[in-house]
Parts: C-alpha cells; sequence; structure tokens
C-alpha cells in the first residue's frame, strides 16, 4: 500500500530524537555495531483478552523503500542547534545517502492472536538503522493492531452476521481511513464504504444512499423510486429521515416495483432510534409484505457492547455497518507499543544482553533475542513462551509472568508448539511471502476459535498465560540486581 499512496522517501518519518541519536552514534564510530530491538505493547487494548497483530506489510513496504533521497538530505541541512549552527555535519549526510536496510527483521503474522510482552517485531541489525526504525515502525504497527483488534471484537460481537466498516468520514486522515479500512478487514469486516481503500487494497465496497438523497427531495415515496429507478441492483433504503416505520412502508413499495421490473431489494437501513424495536417491526412489515429475504442493516454509533446489547434484546438486524467506533477505535485512542533495545555486540564482537530498569515492574523489560512458542492442546491453545535465543533453548516448560514473578504455569513435553516469529528480511532481503488479505481475515477467524470462549469475551476476559521460560527468568532477575546494586552504590 505504501509506494502506491506515498511515491516519495518516507526516511523523514520519524522523531528527531531518533536522527540525533543516529547522529551521535556515527560519531562516536557505533553505528555498525549490530543490535537487537523488540516492538511490543505491555498492556491489552479496550480492556479486552487480546490483540490481532496486524501492519506487517506496511513495515516490509516501508524497508523496502528505505533510503534518503536529496531532498531529505536538503532539508536536514537547514537544521539548526541552539547555537544556530549546523544539527549536522556534512559527512554524516554522505552516511545517510548510502544507508540502505542490511538486516534481519522476524514478526509476526498478520491476523495472529497475540499477547502483553510478546514480540511483534525483532529487528537485528546496525545499531543506527535499528534506532532510525523505531518511530516508523510503532506507527505502522500500533495503529493497525489497534483497528484489527477492535474490528475483531465488533465482529465477535455479531455473532458471524456481516459487519461493513463505514468510519472513513471520521478517521484521523486520509492515513487513518485506508489504514483503518485495511486493519479493520484483517479484523473481521466484510466490506468497507471507503472507495479508495477498496481501489488500493481490493477490499470490498459496500455503500447505500444518505439523508441528503430524500431531503433533496423532500417526498420520501418520490426519493425511493427515483432511487430505484436509477441503481436497481444496489437498492438498500434508508428509512429514518422523518418517520422510520412510514419509510420501511415506502421502502416496500419501491420493493414492490422493483420486483415488478425484475430486479430486487437488497433490504433497508436503520441509522437512528431505538435499534432494537425498530428492526424487530420493521423485520415484522417487511415479511409480512412478501420481503423475508430483505436485509436490515444497523449503523448509528454502534460498537461491540452495543451490537452485543442489541442482539440480546432480540434485534432483527442482519448487516452492521460500524463507523466512527470502529475507525477511531473507540475508547482507546492508541495501543501504546513501545520499542526497546534488548542485545548489543560489543567491540569485540560478542553480544551483551541490555534491560531497563524502572520502578514499576510491567516497564522493566526483558532482555535478549527473544522467540515465541505457542503451545496447544486438545484443539486450543494452552501458553506462550518465551525464551532468548542467545542463552539456548528453553529450560523446561514452566513459563514466568515477567510482570508477577508468582504467576507460572507447566506447558507438557506432548503438547503440540508452533514458532511465532518469523522470518521477514535476512540481510536486508525479503525472504517471506505475504499472505492476501483474505488470508489474514482468515487467519484471525481461525486464530480467535483455538481460543477457549473466556479468553474472548469482552467484559473481564480470562488471563490467557504467557510467560518467559526459567532460564530467562533467570537471567533477568540477575541483571535487574545487579543494575540495583550499581545504582545504590552510586
Amino acid at each position: 500500500m505504501l509506494p502506491t499512496v506515498y511515491r516519495g522517501s518516507l526516511a523523514l518519518l520519524t522523531d528527531l530524537y531518533q536522527l540525533t541519536m543516529a547522529y551521535g552514534y556515527w560519531k562516536r564510530q557505533r553505528a555498525d555495531r549490530l543490535a537487537t530491538f523488540h516492538l511490543y505493547f505491555r498492556k491489552l487494548p479496550f480492556q479486552g483478552g487480546y490483540a490481532v497483530a496486524a501492519g506487517l506489510e506496511l513495515a516490509i513496504d516501508y524497508l523496502r523503500q528505505f533510503r534518503f533521497d536529496d531532498e531529505d538530505l536538503g532539508y536536514l541541512a537547514t537544521l539548526r542547534g541552539n547555537d544556530d549552527r549546523p544539527l549536522f555535519e556534512e559527512g554524516f549526510f554522505d552516511y545517510l545517502a548510502e544507508l540502505r536496510f542490511t538486516g534481519d527483521l522476524e514478526a509476526i503474522a498478520e491476523g495472529t492472536v497475540v499477547f502483553p510482552n510478546e514480540p511483534l517485531v525483532r529487528v537485528t541489525a546496525p545499531l543506527l538503522v535499528a534506532q532510525l526504525l523505531e518511530t516508523p515502525l510503532l506507527n505502522l504497527i500500533n495503529f493497525s493492531t489497534l483497528i484489527a483488534t477492535k474490528s475483531a471484537r465488533i465482529c465477535q460481537a455479531a455473532e458471524g452476521e456481516s459487519v461493513l466498516e463505514f468510519g472513513l468520514r471520521r478517521a484521523q486522515g486520509i492515513d487513518g481511513g485506508l489504514t483503518g479500512a485495511r486493519a479493520a478487514f484483517i479484523g473481521g469486516a466484510a466490506a468497507t464504504s471507503n472507495v479508495l481503500a477498496g481501489k488500493i487494497l481490493g477490499i470490498p465496497v459496500r455503500g447505500t444512499h444518505a439523508h441528503s438523497w430524500v431531503m433533496a427531495y423532500g417526498d420520501e415515496r418520490e426519493a425511493f423510486a427515483d432511487y430505484a429507478a436509477a441503481m436497481p441492483n444496489n437498492c438498500v433504503f434508508l428509512v429514518d429521515t422523518y418517520d422510520t416505520l412510514e419509510g420501511v412502508r415506502h421502502a416496500i413499495e419501491a420493493g414492490e416495483e422493483l420486483r415488478r421490473r425484475g430486479h430486487k431489494m437488497v433490504g433497508i437501513r436503520l441509522d437512528s432510534g431505538d435499534l432494537a424495536y425498530l428492526s424487530i417491526e420493521a423485520r415484522r412489515l417487511l415479511d409480512e409484505a412478501g420481503f423475508p429475504e430483505a436485509a436490515i442493516v444497523g449503523s448509528s454509533d454502534l460498537d461491540e457492547y452495543l451490537i452485543q446489547s442489541l442482539k440480546q434484546q432480540g434485534a432483527k438486524i442482519s448487516v452492521w455497518g460500524v463507523g466512527t467506533r470502529l475507525a477511531t477505535a473507540y475508547d482507546q485512542p492508541a495501543l501504546g507499543g513501545v520499542y526497546k533495545l534488548s542485545a548489543i555486540q560489543n567491540e569485540r564482537g560478542e553480544w551483551e544482553h541490555r534491560i531497563k530498569l524502572s520502578e514499576q515492574r510491567i516497564k522493566t523489560t526483558i532482555p535478549g533475542r527473544l522467540q515465541v512458542r505457542r503451545y496447544s492442546h486438545d484443539g486450543r491453545v494452552a501458553g506462550d513462551l518465551m525464551f532468548d535465543e542467545l542463552l539456548g533453548e528453553p529450560d523446561g516448560k514452566a513459563i514466568v509472568d515477567p510482570a508477577d514473578p508468582l504467576r507460572r504455569k507447566k506447558l507438557s513435553a506432548n503438547w503440540e508448539c508452533e514458532t511465532l516469529l518469523t522470518p521477514v528480511f535476512r540481510q536486508g532481503e525479503v525472504v517471506y511471502q505475504n499472505p492476501t488479505l483474505l488470508e489474514m481475515q482468515a487467519r484471525t477467524k481461525a486464530e480467535l476459535a483455538r481460543f477457549h470462549p473466556s479468553v474472548r469475551r469482552l467484559l473481564n476476559p480470562h488471563g490467557y498465560p504467557v510467560g518467559i521460560d526459567q532460564k530467562l527468568f533467570k537471567e533477568r532477575e540477575r541483571m535487574i540486581h545487579e543494575a540495583s546494586a550499581l545504582d545504590e552504590e552510586e
């Protein structure tokens, strides 16, 4: 998607402090040391029990075209420090002009169910390059994962009925609309109203008419009749411009005329009022008039909780048009993903672990070069184990919650397991075959089906066990105590 929408360089899609650090690494001869960073989130969004990984293909697009062009370097040359002198020297621009991504990248496939602290992306590359990737990778992965997760929750509430993404007009800008439509489709949405997303991404597009169509006529009967004459193969009538149930009757009249002309009324849309009551009454009217197959589309600020409530009330809505609260990830504006250094080579080329401490244990990082294995038995997933490839294979099958060492779980050696982080780049070359969006969507559906309903429920979900192996736990504790002791000595 990125090369289609953005034709030029995106190397400056970053924060200034990434470039100042890169300059510092270059000045102090640290730029080419290999380093490993992990991109992950600490807390599940929407107070839910899971998240859905998304955005990898966008990250691949970004890395494929990662380079500083002449305009980028010309702009950087205009930046000044607080002494009004150039912020960067000319030699640094020569270095940036030749810079490309030459490292390794592993990632979890889009549509995979994921949990806190698990690396969605692992980057091993020269320190300067790996540092420059922090902001763009977070930008591309965070938002997509957030929207894919929201979409999966909404589709879960819809219980297999179609969800249409209607959020472009309320999305955060053009890119928010396009990326949101893509991520919503991965999460399970059947189609989008966003025609540009349909063109670029191949997502099915759906749409009917607005209240303004009816208001432009003044007479609802005439408006529906003219719409049916103009679009006989796309007739979903919006019936709540004036009196909703009277609007349903007018839609039935237009549907009868369509039928006489050899066409079919697709359905009606309810966009306001008591959707449960109105949909039940509308269904009765449609059935009595001989339109049992006509769909009832519900919209009006829907989200997973309202959809769930409407279904509990017996609403007869069969298609759900979800706009604002899907496209904007209501009511959580950001995922909160982070990108942290976990290992680096020293001057002798030996790997050294790195850890960041915090007074909040949840923010203390996990050192090493992490891999994730997911264990399952009897067709259901049972737990995720993170281990450090620098330390070797896991020490047994017991996992420890990094945020709470008292929470532990034993995984059986007889259970099946799969490795989640898969190679995407090797020495700067793509070695990964991107699945289609339909395949990503199917993966989301299949993945969620493997989890116990208690993990998937919208309110107060059960905590799925994710942890680090005993060997990594001991190394992490050793590093925490060692760093804490140094702080006390100082």
